[in-house]
């Protein structure tokens, strides 16, 4: 992990930001204080209803498991499981061992699960056996020494008895491990640990709205905001938990009417495709919808006026993976902020804007670097300022708005898209001589991934099914796959022969419109 100037260190321990709390402490005195508070799972699948205490009460017989088995404080725990109560239980459990928890998304295919399992070394791996695309792959994990499959074998990984305890942990090492894709081809390995992880989830809680209702959380809980909204944030604040493990706009619709449930925001695309459904009603639906909290992904003018004008409350945001809470707005901050901007620094939160205009940030929730120290070397400097790739611009009262984006990938609903990545998959077609691949507007995901392809000679144009199946051979996530295609004679470059992808980005912007 990098070094943090000694400084910072004080300073963020003076304003009680880093604590000697761990994950496992803040998890196990939440759970004690409202152990009736609900939980549910919303699925076709694997439906689950019952309380905190129930699920802790499965996390706590896997952690006796688990420990028996050898697991105990900076071993790794990895799992890639829906919106379950599974993985619920493993989180839980491998915090109350102080062990490292590797949440991985759901659907990604066998290349970027393979890749994670070997640059994560985890000593126990949990999955389901199978949910849409993904199912067990024996092979990937066959140098893992503990396995359960849910739906399986998971069961046999819990004791009779339940591990009564949390292990004492270091708050300054690792607690999570999140992969997430963005420059380079394959995923990057943030590191969070205890200290980062739990300022996060205190902050978080403190800024949301305090009449926010039940929410229903239909983000990915492999995602790093999805967790912390699933399994932290409702156990410190004592709120429902309320799961969907697909997200279906008609059922989150049912959901509202039926339970009452709420939808607070995320990626703009599970707004924009409440709003779109032919089932939503203004005039019933409207009012399970009083906030719209936005970010991970771009977030179009259009849109936030729109919400405005039916009424909802719109704050936006901006963070990564690897610093989640840079800039926000809060829902008491002018309109025009609200709407427009992407907020100003979060608490404890330093920006500056380089001289080409890239945001440099750093703070109490800021990662410890990468699993792979290049990674770090590059993004970090030795003063502790993280190097976000991203552009912006910040007005006299301190709001930010990202005006561009330095760093090389596209993000389609809140999830990264590494454009080299991408690209590669698209070299190994025989037709294609030059890849290029940028984000195109898109109304529903923010943006998505656009091919721009030079063609070897006597060669035909591949068609779009061409692409998806070739994509789907090569074990790449389905959301990773383009969704348009274009063609050139030849690229806009520099005197030095780089491709200028940032054309190719107005190029393609001007046609949507």
């Amino acid at each position: 992990m990098r070094q943090i100037p000694s400084e910072l260190v004080e300073r963020y321990e003076s304003e009680g930001w880093w604590t000697r709390e761990t994950i496992g402490d803040m998890l196990a005195r939440g759970l004690k204080a409202a152990p009736d508070t609900e939980f549910r799972i919303h699925s076709t699948i694997r439906p689950w209803a019952g309380t905190v205490s129930e699920v802790e009460h499965v996390a706590r017989r896997l952690a006796a498991g688990l420990h028996r088995r050898g697991v105990g404080p900076g071993d790794v725990v990895a799992f890639q499981l829906p919106n379950w109560m599974e993985a619920a239980a493993v989180f839980w459990a491998s915090s109350f061992l102080g062990a490292t928890v590797v949440p991985i998304v759901h659907f990604y295919g066998p290349k970027e699960l393979g890749y994670i399992l070997r640059e994560s070394a985890p000593k126990v791996f949990v999955c389901a056996e199978k949910f849409g695309y993904t199912e067990y792959r024996p092979e990937l994990c066959a140098d893992v020494p503990v396995v359960g499959v849910v739906g399986r074998d998971f069961d046999d990984l819990l004791d009779d008895e339940p591990f009564e305890s949390v292990l004492p942990g270091d708050p300054s090492q690792p607690a999570l491990l999140a992969f997430t894709s963005g420059t380079t081809s394959d995923p990057k390995g943030v590191i969070h640990t205890h200290r980062t992880l739990g300022f996060e989830t205190r902050q978080l809680s403190e800024r949301y709205p305090a009449d926010r209702g039940s929410q229903l959380t239909g983000a990915p809980v492999g995602h790093f905001i999805g967790m912390v909204n699933a399994f932290l944030i409702p156990i410190l604040d004592h709120t429902p938990i309320n799961l969907l493990d697909v997200w279906d706009p008609a059922r989150a619709i049912e959901l509202m009417e039926s339970d009452g449930l709420v939808i607070g925001g995320g990626a703009t695309y599970f707004i924009t495709s409440l709003l779109d459904h032919p089932n939503f009603d203004p005039d019933r639906h409207l009012q399970y919808m009083k906030y719209a909290g936005l970010g991970g992904s771009t977030v179009p003018a259009a849109v936030t006026r729109r919400l405005d004008d039916l009424g909802i409350t719109v704050f936006r945001a901006y963070g990564s993976t690897e610093h989640p809470s840079i800039t926000s707005s809060l829902v008491t901050d002018p309109v025009d902020k609200r709407l427009f901007t992407d907020g100003n620094a979060c608490p404890g939160v330093e920006i500056r804007i380089a001289d080409d205009g890239e945001i440099l940030s750093r703070g109490p929730d800021l990662c410890m670097g990468y699993t792979n120290p290049e990674l770090t070397a590059r993004a970090f400097d030795e003063d502790g300022w993280y190097h976000t790739g991203d552009v912006a611009i910040v007005d006299e009262d301190g709001f930010l708005t990202i005006t561009d984006r330095k760093a090389d990938f596209i993000i389609r609903g809140g999830e990264n898209i590494s454009a080299l990545e991408v690209e590669e998959v698209l070299l190994t077609l025989p037709s294609v001589a030059e890849a290029a691949v940028v984000s195109a507007p898109d109304e529903r995901l923010g943006e998505h991934a656009a091919a721009v392809l030079r063609l070897r000679p006597g060669h035909e144009m591949p068609t779009l099914e061409d692409i998806c199946t070739h994509f789907r051979q090569a074990g790449i996530a389905k959301q990773k796959w383009p969704e348009e295609l274009h063609r050139v004679d030849d690229f806009p470059r520099t005197a030095s022969g780089k491709i200028q992808k940032f054309r190719l980005r107005q190029d393609i912007a001007a046609a949507h419109t």
